[in-house]
């Protein structure tokens, strides 16, 4: 399978679960809205939220792929699959611990997480009920994305990609049959998505272990401290943490906010568009590119390397730079059309688009992030991403402070962006010093252009705001919001044919076989 058709299969997966998502939170919006219920709820989930989200990215891939294709290439599928079942075991025995851990200590997590919860003692305690309830996700998807690794390195993309999605089906089903309820209270409402979706994350884990047991060489067994299971601890942790650099800046943005009331409900529904266009390319960066790149880095080929990086560099900002202007944009009314009916009023869009516009000019820096870490992986290197990741940390958290301060809710959003630039330019100054990264007149090309589209489609569509006057009606602010986004997406693409940003060759592509 060619790695352009890979990338679609993974990006069309990732679309589904997408907007399942979007549709679970603009029924969660609906039902809880952005007030202490759900700044309870959403503190609680943002734990189990990260790790999806981490882990449908294809952190385990960094770690497990290379040692399981190793094994396999050198002693055979039998010993590959025994090695898979040994790495199932002993990952579900510390997953156990740690669940047990979360459950008697839940009120600390919360603190860990959103610290602003404690000066609300009901809020706080609530919050805690909600982590014991949904935490037990953590563990089946973590094992179920241990399993997905399996079924990539045996070039099962679309069952591994699709298996996610019964997580959001569930959540969905449930929001649906709770309005049929209106009389429950938020509290209980909230309490029942919560078990919802650890139902769904055992519905996940189940789907991938039949897939895996079908390959005819995964077989559960005892663990042994092997030294491949070792290497698999030492690389797929710090991996994990790595790949997690996104959702942590977003944690520490998070964190200032739990102080302001309802911003913590206003960072997580802004995050969830930021997230549609990062996780498509974070989807298929860490299931397709890794490979690519490793392979080029085991035969030493330090140039093939960088031309990989920079290809992936060109589709990723393609998508990036339009999407930033997007969301910046038509923040105010995105989020309206989504998310303001039931409990969550005008006000709440208002705080949640001024934090959206704010967080959306991260979202290039994220893109090249999540790219550039991919060549440390494929050359074993977790320490470097890991350490620009705590360094990203640091600048959202500061930044977060100042700019929440001093601007508010769009000063949460510049303060997250601040942590994703840093996280980029820290990657990019540990490659150009390997000299494993340098921009070619290609890439230099693809950026300018890119970025002319981008500022072009912006124009466009502040000009048309301009001209157009208030929506009388939801139904309106829709269809006039679906005008925006597809004729600024087709100004978009002609600028960008234009300039050449985009060609024939890029339309090629998709046909062509690896």
């Amino acid at each position: 399978m060619s790695l352009m058709r890979s990338t679609l299969i993974v990006a069309a997966a990732s679309s589904l679960s997408r907007v399942l998502g979007f549709v679970r939170d603009v029924l969660l919006a609906s039902a809880l809205g952005a007030g202490p219920v759900a700044d309870a709820f959403l503190a609680a989930f943002r734990v189990p939220n990260a790790v999806r989200r981490i882990l449908s990215e294809g952190a385990l891939n960094a770690g497990f792929i290379p040692i399981y294709a190793r094994l396999r290439s050198e002693r055979g599928s039998e010993a590959a699959g025994h090695f898979a079942g040994q790495a199932f075991s002993a990952t579900a025995l510390a997953l156990l611990a740690v669940t047990a851990i979360v459950e008697l200590g839940a009120g600390l997590v919360v603190l860990l997480v959103a610290a602003g919860t404690a000066e609300d003692p009901a809020v706080h305690e609530l919050a805690a009920f909600f982590v014991r309830a949904s935490f037990p996700f953590v563990a089946t998807a973590s094992l179920a994305s241990l399993v997905s690794a399996l079924l990539n390195a045996e070039g099962r993309i679309t069952v591994a990609s699709l298996a996610p999605v019964l997580v959001n089906l569930v959540v969905v089903a449930t929001l649906v049959a709770l309005r049929l309820f209106p009389e429950i209270s938020p509290e209980r409402q909230a309490a029942a998505i919560a078990v919802a979706t650890t139902v769904g994350g055992a519905l996940h884990l189940a789907w991938v272990v039949l897939a895996a047991r079908r390959l005819g060489n995964f077989r559960f067994s005892a663990p042994r401290l092997s030294p491949e299971l070792k290497r698999l601890f030492a690389a797929g942790v710090p991996a994990i943490a790595a790949s997690g650099a996104a959702q942590l800046i977003i944690l520490g943005g998070s964190q200032v906010a739990s102080f302001v009331p309802s911003a913590l409900s206003w960072v997580y529904y802004a995050e969830r568009l930021f997230q549609l266009p990062l996780g498509l390319v974070g989807a298929a960066v860490g299931i397709v590119l890794l490979p690519e790149v490793a392979a080029r880095h085991a035969t030493g080929e330090r140039s093939g390397v960088v031309d990989a990086q920079n290809r992936a560099l060109e589709a990723g900002l393609l998508l990036a730079c339009p999407a930033a202007v997007a969301l910046a944009m038509l923040s105010r009314p995105m989020i309206a059309v989504l998310f303001e009916r039931g409990a969550f009023g005008p006000e709440d869009t208002a705080g949640t688009a001024a934090v959206l516009a704010g967080v959306a000019a991260g979202l290039p820096f994220a893109v090249v992030g999540k790219i550039l870490t991919q060549t440390f992986f494929a050359g074993h290197d977790v320490r470097t991403p890991l350490l620009a990741g705590l360094v990203a940390v640091v600048v959202a958290l500061a930044a977060t402070a100042l700019l929440g301060q001093a601007l508010g809710a769009v000063g949460i959003g510049l303060g997250i962006a601040s942590g994703f630039a840093a996280h980029a330019a820290s990657l990019v100054i540990a490659l150009r010093s390997a000299r494993l990264w340098s921009i070619d007149r290609s890439l230099a090309g693809r950026i300018a252009g890119s970025a002319a589209a981008a500022t072009a489609m912006g124009l466009g569509l502040a000009g048309t705001g301009l001209m157009l006057g208030p929506a009388l009606s939801k139904s309106i602010e829709t269809v006039r919001l679906l005008a925006l986004c597809i004729g600024g997406f087709a100004l978009y693409a002609l600028v960008a044919w234009a300039v050449g940003a985009i060609g024939r060759r890029d339309l090629d592509l998709f046909a062509k076989k690896g």
